[in-house]
């Protein structure tokens, strides 16, 4: 981490350090590969601009059989969706949801936290990302409790892009059914995301179904 440290304050520039940290990616030392994706993490989040050009690398690392540089990558793609004018995220969507549905938790979570972010940065692409963060509750993970913490980490998650998309009512009846979660600290950001929203809560449980009083 002191190594870390040092790189970031002696580069030149924002661009040079996302570069020396591409490239240290490669080292044979895990502990260096660790620290320099975690470094084009911390840059993406200052400079995204600075780590843009190595879009398709990141992309690459969210195969990677290394789950630390899997989580960076997906974290640091999603700091590059505020400069993405080409839309190359959206091309990608497919992918970087996919640990969603399992069987890692940790790889879900941080795909779930990433898409939050990308969310708020690409509203259109919002419904999509809301819909898949959704199929956490019937998602594969190694036990029930991994799956209640992910559906913890998508409360929270969705809670930051609530305004993002247009029809709230499927989020509003994930989250009351997660009011039960046998979890607490899942139940607990439930209760607090409903007490935040629970004004459009009612106003959808009041609103008529396609097809009833007809």
């Amino acid at each position: 981490m002191a190594r870390a440290r040092k790189q970031i304050e002696s580069a030149p520039s924002s661009a040079d350090l996302a570069l020396l940290a591409r490239r240290e990616i490669a080292s044979d030392i895990g502990r260096v590969r660790l620290g320099a994706s975690k470094i084009l993490r911390v840059v993406s989040g200052q400079a995204p601009q600075s780590v843009y050009p190595h879009f398709d690398f990141l992309v690459g690392l969210l195969g990677s059989q290394n789950h630390i540089l899997k989580w960076n990558a997906t974290l640091t793609l999603a700091n590059l969706a505020p400069v993405d004018a080409d839309g190359r995220l959206d091309r990608i969507m497919d992918a970087y949801l996919a640990p969603i549905q399992g069987p890692n938790m940790i790889d879900a979570a941080n795909a779930i936290r990433g898409a939050a972010a990308i969310a708020v940065a690409k509203p259109h692409l919002a419904p999509t990302i809301a819909g898949c963060i959704l199929a956490v509750e019937h998602a594969s993970y190694a036990t029930a409790e991994c799956r209640n913490v992910a559906i913890g980490h998508a409360i929270r998650a969705l809670d930051g892009f609530f305004d993002a998309f247009g029809d709230k009512r499927g989020v509003l009846l994930f989250v009351r059914r997660q009011a039960g979660n046998p979890r607490p600290a899942t139940r607990a950001k439930a209760e607090r995301f409903l007490r935040k929203w629970g004004g459009q809560a009612q106003a959808a449980a009041r609103k008529p179904q396609a097809g009833r009083g007809s």
